[in-house]
């Protein structure tokens, strides 16, 4: 379902708004008859989109070289007053 409604009505019901588009309705936003926006729910990237993410995330991690912050007491891993 697709709603049109002008600017002026999505800034006085915008979490309204929100609420039917978290249902999965489109809305189209208008200023003086003009579109000038649309609110959509997100879309959910494919499995292959997410793995081809999962590889470039894992490579990137693969070519950082290793850090050696040192040694580390209990007070100061876990922030506490030494």
């Amino acid at each position: 379902m697709n709603k049109i409604v002008t600017a002026s009505e999505a800034n006085r019901s915008f979490s309204k708004l929100l609420g039917e588009v978290d249902k999965g309705h489109e809305i189209t936003v208008t200023n003086h008859g003009r579109v000038v926006a649309r609110i959509v729910p997100p879309s959910t990237p494919s499995v292959a989109e997410r793995e081809k993410a999962r590889e470039r995330l894992l490579e990137h991690l693969r070519t950082q070289k290793p850090m050696n912050s040192g040694p580390w007491s209990r007070a100061e891993a876990y922030d506490e007053d030494l």
